[in-house]
Protein backbone atom coordinates (compact mmCIF):
# COMPACT_ATOMS: atom_id res chain seq x y z
CA UNK A 1 0.00 0.00 0.00
CA UNK A 2 2.76 2.45 0.94
CA UNK A 3 4.57 1.65 -2.34
CA UNK A 4 1.46 2.50 -4.35
CA UNK A 5 0.96 5.73 -2.39
CA UNK A 6 4.55 6.84 -3.05
CA UNK A 7 4.16 6.06 -6.75
CA UNK A 8 0.92 8.07 -6.93
CA UNK A 9 2.54 11.02 -5.15
CA UNK A 10 5.54 10.95 -7.50
CA UNK A 11 3.34 10.84 -10.61
CA UNK A 12 1.20 13.65 -9.19
CA UNK A 13 4.27 15.85 -8.67
CA UNK A 14 5.46 15.14 -12.21
CA UNK A 15 2.05 15.85 -13.75
CA UNK A 16 1.98 19.15 -11.84
CA UNK A 17 5.08 20.13 -13.81
CA UNK A 18 7.50 20.02 -10.89
CA UNK A 19 11.05 19.39 -12.21
CA UNK A 20 12.10 15.77 -11.71
CA UNK A 21 15.03 16.69 -9.41
CA UNK A 22 12.74 18.57 -7.00
CA UNK A 23 9.95 15.99 -7.29
CA UNK A 24 12.31 13.19 -6.27
CA UNK A 25 14.13 15.19 -3.61
CA UNK A 26 10.98 16.74 -2.16
CA UNK A 27 9.14 13.43 -1.96
CA UNK A 28 12.18 11.79 -0.38
CA UNK A 29 12.35 14.58 2.20
CA UNK A 30 8.64 14.21 3.00
CA UNK A 31 9.03 10.46 3.48
CA UNK A 32 12.03 10.88 5.79
CA UNK A 33 10.32 13.53 7.91
CA UNK A 34 7.09 11.49 8.09
CA UNK A 35 8.95 8.62 9.75
CA UNK A 36 10.91 10.89 12.07
CA UNK A 37 14.33 10.25 10.54
CA UNK A 38 17.07 12.76 11.31
CA UNK A 39 17.01 15.56 8.66
CA UNK A 40 20.82 15.69 8.81
CA UNK A 41 20.65 12.75 6.39
CA UNK A 42 19.55 15.15 3.65
CA UNK A 43 22.74 17.24 3.30
CA UNK A 44 24.78 14.07 3.79
CA UNK A 45 22.90 12.42 0.91
CA UNK A 46 23.29 15.51 -1.27
CA UNK A 47 27.02 15.67 -0.66
CA UNK A 48 27.64 11.97 -1.13
CA UNK A 49 25.67 11.94 -4.40
CA UNK A 50 28.13 14.25 -6.16
CA UNK A 51 31.29 13.53 -4.16
CA UNK A 52 32.37 10.85 -6.60
CA UNK A 53 35.49 10.85 -8.78
CA UNK A 54 33.72 8.84 -11.48
CA UNK A 55 30.98 11.47 -11.88
CA UNK A 56 33.67 13.98 -12.82
CA UNK A 57 33.65 12.26 -16.20
CA UNK A 58 30.18 13.66 -16.90
CA UNK A 59 31.09 17.37 -17.24
CA UNK A 60 34.34 16.49 -19.00
CA UNK A 61 32.63 14.34 -21.62
CA UNK A 62 30.00 17.06 -22.06
CA UNK A 63 32.73 19.65 -22.54
CA UNK A 64 34.46 17.45 -25.09
CA UNK A 65 31.28 16.79 -27.08
CA UNK A 66 30.27 20.47 -27.01
CA UNK A 67 33.71 21.58 -28.22
CA UNK A 68 33.50 19.08 -31.08
CA UNK A 69 29.93 20.14 -31.84
CA UNK A 70 30.90 23.82 -32.02
CA UNK A 71 34.00 22.94 -34.02
CA UNK A 72 31.94 21.30 -36.76
CA UNK A 73 33.67 17.91 -36.67
CA UNK A 74 30.37 16.22 -37.53
CA UNK A 75 30.63 17.68 -41.01
CA UNK A 76 34.12 16.20 -41.46
CA UNK A 77 33.05 12.78 -40.17
CA UNK A 78 29.99 12.70 -42.42
CA UNK A 79 31.97 13.84 -45.46
CA UNK A 80 34.60 11.13 -44.90
CA UNK A 81 32.08 8.31 -44.52
CA UNK A 82 29.93 9.62 -47.37
CA UNK A 83 32.91 9.62 -49.73
CA UNK A 84 33.18 5.84 -49.28
CA UNK A 85 29.54 4.68 -49.15
CA UNK A 86 27.45 7.65 -50.33
CA UNK A 87 26.99 6.25 -53.86
CA UNK A 88 25.32 3.06 -52.61
CA UNK A 89 21.50 2.80 -52.72
CA UNK A 90 20.70 4.15 -49.27
CA UNK A 91 24.35 5.05 -48.90
CA UNK A 92 23.62 8.43 -47.33
CA UNK A 93 21.59 6.62 -44.67
CA UNK A 94 24.51 4.28 -44.01
CA UNK A 95 26.86 7.28 -43.86
CA UNK A 96 24.54 8.95 -41.36
CA UNK A 97 24.45 5.95 -39.05
CA UNK A 98 28.20 5.39 -39.35
CA UNK A 99 28.80 9.06 -38.49
CA UNK A 100 26.47 8.75 -35.49
CA UNK A 101 28.36 5.65 -34.31
CA UNK A 102 31.73 7.39 -34.68
CA UNK A 103 30.59 10.52 -32.87
CA UNK A 104 28.95 8.37 -30.18
CA UNK A 105 32.37 6.87 -29.49
CA UNK A 106 33.54 10.36 -28.58
CA UNK A 107 30.69 12.24 -26.97
CA UNK A 108 28.73 9.89 -24.69
CA UNK A 109 25.64 12.01 -25.37
CA UNK A 110 22.65 11.20 -27.56
CA UNK A 111 21.64 14.84 -27.88
CA UNK A 112 25.11 15.92 -29.04
CA UNK A 113 25.25 13.02 -31.51
CA UNK A 114 21.83 13.78 -33.01
CA UNK A 115 22.51 17.52 -33.22
CA UNK A 116 26.03 17.21 -34.64
CA UNK A 117 25.27 14.72 -37.41
CA UNK A 118 21.76 16.04 -38.02
CA UNK A 119 22.89 19.52 -38.99
CA UNK A 120 24.85 17.98 -41.88
CA UNK A 121 22.86 14.88 -42.85
CA UNK A 122 19.31 16.27 -42.88
CA UNK A 123 19.82 18.87 -45.66
CA UNK A 124 22.08 16.50 -47.63
CA UNK A 125 19.55 13.64 -47.61
CA UNK A 126 16.42 15.73 -48.16
CA UNK A 127 18.06 17.58 -51.06
CA UNK A 128 18.62 14.23 -52.76
CA UNK A 129 14.98 13.24 -52.48
CA UNK A 130 14.94 11.00 -49.41
CA UNK A 131 11.56 10.95 -47.68
CA UNK A 132 11.63 13.62 -44.99
CA UNK A 133 10.00 11.48 -42.32
CA UNK A 134 12.49 8.68 -42.93
CA UNK A 135 15.43 11.12 -42.66
CA UNK A 136 14.17 12.67 -39.42
CA UNK A 137 13.45 9.26 -37.87
CA UNK A 138 16.86 7.94 -38.96
CA UNK A 139 18.64 10.88 -37.30
CA UNK A 140 16.59 10.68 -34.11
CA UNK A 141 17.31 6.95 -33.81
CA UNK A 142 20.95 7.27 -34.87
CA UNK A 143 21.48 9.84 -32.15
CA UNK A 144 20.47 7.32 -29.49
CA UNK A 145 23.66 5.37 -30.26
CA UNK A 146 25.37 8.09 -28.22
CA UNK A 147 24.27 6.44 -24.96
CA UNK A 148 24.86 2.83 -26.06
CA UNK A 149 28.21 2.95 -27.83
CA UNK A 150 30.70 3.87 -25.10
CA UNK A 151 31.66 6.13 -23.51
CA UNK A 152 28.12 6.77 -22.26
CA UNK A 153 27.00 9.22 -19.60
CA UNK A 154 23.95 7.06 -18.81
CA UNK A 155 26.23 4.05 -18.24
CA UNK A 156 28.43 6.11 -15.93
CA UNK A 157 25.41 7.04 -13.79
CA UNK A 158 24.17 3.42 -13.84
CA UNK A 159 27.61 2.24 -12.68
CA UNK A 160 27.66 4.81 -9.87
CA UNK A 161 24.20 3.77 -8.65
CA UNK A 162 24.81 0.03 -8.77
CA UNK A 163 28.56 0.09 -8.03
CA UNK A 164 29.12 -2.11 -11.08
CA UNK A 165 32.25 -1.79 -13.24
CA UNK A 166 31.86 1.17 -15.58
CA UNK A 167 34.57 -0.24 -17.83
CA UNK A 168 32.62 -3.52 -17.92
CA UNK A 169 29.48 -1.61 -18.90
CA UNK A 170 31.37 0.30 -21.58
CA UNK A 171 32.80 -2.86 -23.11
CA UNK A 172 29.42 -4.61 -22.92
CA UNK A 173 27.88 -1.80 -24.98
CA UNK A 174 30.15 -2.41 -27.99
CA UNK A 175 28.43 -5.52 -29.39
CA UNK A 176 24.83 -4.28 -29.08
CA UNK A 177 25.87 -0.83 -30.30
CA UNK A 178 27.45 -2.21 -33.47
CA UNK A 179 24.55 -4.63 -33.94
CA UNK A 180 22.01 -1.81 -33.74
CA UNK A 181 24.05 0.41 -36.07
CA UNK A 182 24.23 -2.42 -38.63
CA UNK A 183 20.49 -3.03 -38.26
CA UNK A 184 19.74 0.64 -38.91
CA UNK A 185 22.09 0.65 -41.91
CA UNK A 186 20.54 -2.48 -43.44
CA UNK A 187 17.10 -0.95 -43.03
CA UNK A 188 18.34 2.20 -44.78
CA UNK A 189 19.60 0.19 -47.76
CA UNK A 190 16.40 -1.91 -47.98
CA UNK A 191 14.21 1.19 -47.64
CA UNK A 192 16.13 2.98 -50.38
CA UNK A 193 16.06 -0.03 -52.69
CA UNK A 194 12.29 -0.46 -52.48
CA UNK A 195 11.34 3.22 -52.35
CA UNK A 196 13.86 4.37 -54.93
CA UNK A 197 12.59 7.94 -55.02
CA UNK A 198 15.88 9.68 -54.44
CA UNK A 199 18.94 10.90 -56.29
CA UNK A 200 21.99 8.66 -55.90
CA UNK A 201 25.06 10.59 -54.76
CA UNK A 202 27.91 10.56 -57.28
CA UNK A 203 30.80 8.21 -56.59
CA UNK A 204 33.67 10.13 -54.98
CA UNK A 205 37.08 10.00 -56.62
CA UNK A 206 40.02 8.45 -54.78
CA UNK A 207 41.48 11.91 -54.30
CA UNK A 208 38.24 13.16 -52.73
CA UNK A 209 38.17 10.13 -50.43
CA UNK A 210 41.77 10.67 -49.42
CA UNK A 211 41.27 14.35 -48.61
CA UNK A 212 38.00 13.75 -46.71
CA UNK A 213 39.53 10.89 -44.72
CA UNK A 214 42.64 12.90 -43.83
CA UNK A 215 40.48 15.77 -42.58
CA UNK A 216 38.45 13.40 -40.37
CA UNK A 217 41.49 11.46 -39.11
CA UNK A 218 42.17 13.67 -36.02
CA UNK A 219 38.63 13.11 -34.78
CA UNK A 220 38.84 9.37 -35.43
CA UNK A 221 42.18 9.37 -33.58
CA UNK A 222 40.50 11.11 -30.65
CA UNK A 223 37.79 8.44 -30.56
CA UNK A 224 40.42 5.68 -30.67
CA UNK A 225 42.44 7.24 -27.83
CA UNK A 226 39.38 7.58 -25.58
CA UNK A 227 37.87 4.18 -26.33
CA UNK A 228 40.97 1.99 -26.41
CA UNK A 229 42.59 3.88 -23.54
CA UNK A 230 39.64 2.92 -21.35
CA UNK A 231 39.36 -0.66 -22.60
CA UNK A 232 43.02 -1.50 -22.16
CA UNK A 233 43.27 0.12 -18.74
CA UNK A 234 45.61 2.93 -19.75
CA UNK A 235 43.39 5.39 -17.90
CA UNK A 236 40.08 5.51 -16.05
CA UNK A 237 36.87 6.81 -17.68
CA UNK A 238 37.31 10.11 -15.84
CA UNK A 239 40.91 10.48 -17.02
CA UNK A 240 39.81 9.53 -20.54
CA UNK A 241 37.22 12.31 -20.46
CA UNK A 242 39.87 14.84 -19.41
CA UNK A 243 42.30 13.68 -22.10
CA UNK A 244 39.51 13.73 -24.67
CA UNK A 245 38.59 17.29 -23.73
CA UNK A 246 42.19 18.48 -24.16
CA UNK A 247 42.52 16.66 -27.51
CA UNK A 248 39.22 18.13 -28.72
CA UNK A 249 40.57 21.62 -27.99
CA UNK A 250 43.83 20.86 -29.80
CA UNK A 251 41.98 19.45 -32.84
CA UNK A 252 39.42 22.25 -33.21
CA UNK A 253 41.90 25.05 -32.49
CA UNK A 254 44.48 23.46 -34.79
CA UNK A 255 41.94 23.22 -37.61
CA UNK A 256 40.77 26.78 -36.81
CA UNK A 257 37.18 25.55 -36.78
CA UNK A 258 36.30 27.06 -33.41
CA UNK A 259 36.57 30.52 -31.87
CA UNK A 260 37.10 31.60 -28.28
CA UNK A 261 33.48 32.79 -28.18
CA UNK A 262 32.31 29.31 -29.23
CA UNK A 263 34.53 27.71 -26.57
CA UNK A 264 32.87 29.95 -24.00
CA UNK A 265 29.42 28.91 -25.29
CA UNK A 266 30.44 25.24 -25.12
CA UNK A 267 31.59 25.63 -21.50
CA UNK A 268 28.38 27.39 -20.47
CA UNK A 269 26.18 24.76 -22.14
CA UNK A 270 28.20 21.92 -20.58
CA UNK A 271 27.89 23.59 -17.17
CA UNK A 272 24.11 23.96 -17.54
CA UNK A 273 23.67 20.32 -18.54
CA UNK A 274 25.99 19.14 -15.76
CA UNK A 275 24.06 21.10 -13.12
CA UNK A 276 20.81 19.63 -14.41
CA UNK A 277 22.18 16.08 -14.27
CA UNK A 278 23.73 16.49 -10.85
CA UNK A 279 20.53 18.03 -9.42
CA UNK A 280 18.57 15.02 -10.65
CA UNK A 281 21.21 12.65 -9.24
CA UNK A 282 21.09 14.48 -5.87
CA UNK A 283 17.28 14.40 -5.76
CA UNK A 284 17.28 10.72 -6.70
CA UNK A 285 19.81 10.00 -3.93
CA UNK A 286 17.44 11.43 -1.30
CA UNK A 287 14.51 9.51 -2.80
CA UNK A 288 16.56 6.31 -2.97
CA UNK A 289 17.62 6.64 0.69
CA UNK A 290 14.00 7.23 1.73
CA UNK A 291 12.54 4.23 -0.10
CA UNK A 292 15.40 2.07 1.20
CA UNK A 293 14.56 3.04 4.79
CA UNK A 294 10.94 2.19 4.02
CA UNK A 295 12.20 -1.20 2.71
CA UNK A 296 10.46 -0.67 -0.62
CA UNK A 297 13.24 -2.20 -2.78
CA UNK A 298 13.25 -5.27 -0.52
CA UNK A 299 9.46 -5.55 -0.73
CA UNK A 300 9.50 -5.11 -4.51
CA UNK A 301 12.25 -7.71 -4.78
CA UNK A 302 10.21 -10.20 -2.75
CA UNK A 303 7.12 -9.43 -4.86
CA UNK A 304 9.11 -9.97 -8.06
CA UNK A 305 10.45 -13.30 -6.85
CA UNK A 306 6.95 -14.44 -5.87
CA UNK A 307 5.25 -13.10 -8.99
CA UNK A 308 7.80 -13.98 -11.67
CA UNK A 309 9.30 -17.43 -11.49
CA UNK A 310 11.28 -17.02 -14.71
CA UNK A 311 13.78 -14.29 -15.67
CA UNK A 312 12.12 -13.86 -19.07
CA UNK A 313 8.84 -12.79 -17.49
CA UNK A 314 10.66 -10.34 -15.20
CA UNK A 315 12.58 -8.81 -18.13
CA UNK A 316 9.40 -8.65 -20.23
CA UNK A 317 7.47 -6.78 -17.52
CA UNK A 318 10.41 -4.41 -16.84
CA UNK A 319 10.69 -3.59 -20.56
CA UNK A 320 6.94 -2.98 -20.78
CA UNK A 321 7.04 -0.65 -17.75
CA UNK A 322 10.06 1.23 -19.15
CA UNK A 323 8.39 1.57 -22.54
CA UNK A 324 5.33 3.13 -20.89
CA UNK A 325 7.45 5.35 -18.63
CA UNK A 326 9.31 6.52 -21.71
CA UNK A 327 6.17 8.29 -22.91
CA UNK A 328 6.32 10.58 -19.87
CA UNK A 329 9.87 10.64 -18.44
CA UNK A 330 13.28 11.43 -19.89
CA UNK A 331 16.16 8.96 -19.84
CA UNK A 332 18.05 9.92 -16.69
CA UNK A 333 14.86 10.17 -14.64
CA UNK A 334 13.85 6.64 -15.64
CA UNK A 335 17.27 5.37 -14.68
CA UNK A 336 17.35 7.05 -11.27
CA UNK A 337 13.79 6.09 -10.36
CA UNK A 338 13.81 2.46 -11.49
CA UNK A 339 17.32 1.11 -10.96
CA UNK A 340 17.45 1.46 -7.11
CA UNK A 341 14.14 -0.43 -6.93
CA UNK A 342 14.93 -3.15 -9.48
CA UNK A 343 18.62 -3.77 -8.79
CA UNK A 344 18.13 -5.87 -5.59
CA UNK A 345 15.96 -8.29 -7.58
CA UNK A 346 18.62 -9.11 -10.16
CA UNK A 347 20.69 -11.40 -7.96
CA UNK A 348 17.67 -13.40 -6.85
CA UNK A 349 16.54 -13.79 -10.47
CA UNK A 350 20.03 -14.82 -11.61
CA UNK A 351 20.29 -11.85 -14.01
CA UNK A 352 23.72 -10.38 -14.72
CA UNK A 353 23.72 -6.67 -13.68
CA UNK A 354 25.99 -5.72 -16.60
CA UNK A 355 23.67 -7.42 -19.08
CA UNK A 356 20.64 -5.82 -17.43
CA UNK A 357 22.34 -2.42 -17.67
CA UNK A 358 22.68 -2.77 -21.45
CA UNK A 359 19.03 -3.85 -21.80
CA UNK A 360 18.03 -0.91 -19.63
CA UNK A 361 20.03 1.50 -21.81
CA UNK A 362 18.37 0.20 -24.99
CA UNK A 363 14.95 0.73 -23.42
CA UNK A 364 16.07 4.24 -22.44
CA UNK A 365 17.02 4.71 -26.11
CA UNK A 366 13.40 3.97 -26.98
CA UNK A 367 12.32 6.61 -24.46
CA UNK A 368 14.51 9.16 -26.25
CA UNK A 369 12.49 8.81 -29.46
CA UNK A 370 8.97 8.11 -28.18
CA UNK A 371 6.51 11.00 -28.08
CA UNK A 372 5.47 13.15 -26.34
CA UNK A 373 8.68 13.82 -24.34
CA UNK A 374 11.39 12.01 -26.31
CA UNK A 375 14.35 14.37 -26.07
CA UNK A 376 15.86 13.40 -29.44
CA UNK A 377 12.55 14.20 -31.13
CA UNK A 378 12.82 17.80 -29.99
CA UNK A 379 16.50 17.99 -31.00
CA UNK A 380 15.80 16.76 -34.53
CA UNK A 381 12.67 18.92 -34.72
CA UNK A 382 14.83 21.98 -34.03
CA UNK A 383 17.74 20.93 -36.26
CA UNK A 384 15.52 19.90 -39.17
CA UNK A 385 13.01 22.76 -38.79
CA UNK A 386 10.26 20.14 -38.71
CA UNK A 387 7.06 19.46 -36.79
CA UNK A 388 6.96 16.97 -33.92
CA UNK A 389 4.45 14.92 -35.94
CA UNK A 390 6.91 14.58 -38.82
CA UNK A 391 9.70 13.35 -36.57
CA UNK A 392 7.46 11.04 -34.53
CA UNK A 393 6.02 9.34 -37.61
CA UNK A 394 9.49 8.40 -38.80
CA UNK A 395 10.84 6.73 -35.65
CA UNK A 396 8.51 3.75 -35.26
CA UNK A 397 10.48 1.31 -37.45
CA UNK A 398 13.59 2.09 -35.40
CA UNK A 399 11.75 1.54 -32.10
CA UNK A 400 10.76 -1.91 -33.40
CA UNK A 401 14.42 -2.61 -34.25
CA UNK A 402 15.50 -1.56 -30.75
CA UNK A 403 12.94 -3.85 -29.14
CA UNK A 404 14.08 -6.66 -31.46
CA UNK A 405 17.65 -6.06 -30.25
CA UNK A 406 16.47 -6.57 -26.66
CA UNK A 407 14.97 -9.92 -27.74
CA UNK A 408 18.26 -10.89 -29.43
CA UNK A 409 20.12 -9.96 -26.24
CA UNK A 410 17.86 -12.20 -24.17
CA UNK A 411 18.45 -15.25 -26.35
CA UNK A 412 22.09 -14.36 -27.04
CA UNK A 413 23.55 -12.70 -23.91
CA UNK A 414 27.04 -13.09 -25.37
CA UNK A 415 26.33 -10.16 -27.69
CA UNK A 416 26.83 -7.97 -24.62
CA UNK A 417 28.79 -10.18 -22.24
CA UNK A 418 31.43 -11.79 -24.45
CA UNK A 419 33.82 -8.83 -24.52
CA UNK A 420 33.66 -7.98 -20.76
CA UNK A 421 34.60 -11.56 -19.91
CA UNK A 422 37.21 -11.60 -22.65
CA UNK A 423 38.84 -8.55 -21.06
Amino acid sequence: MITLLILVLLLTFLLMGIPIAFALGGLGLMLLIAEGFNPIMIPQALYSSVDNFILLAVPLFLLMSNILLKGGVGKDLFAAVQSWVGHWPGGLGVATIASCALFAAISGSSVATAATVGTVAIPEMTNRGYDRRFVLGLLAAGGTLGILIPPSIIMIVYGVITEESIIGLFVAGIGPGIFLAVLFSVYSVVYARYKGQFEVAPRATWDQRRRATIRATPTIFLAAVVVFGIYFGVFTPTEAAGIGFVLSLIITLGMRSITLAQIREACIEAMQTTVTIFLIVAGAKIFSKAITLYRIPQDVSAMVIDGFSQPWSFVLVVCAVLLIMGFFLEALSMLLIMVPVLYPSLGAMGIDPIWFGIVFVIMVECALITPPVGLNLFVIQAVGNATLTEVSSGVWPFIIMMLSTVAVLYFWPGLALYLPFAF
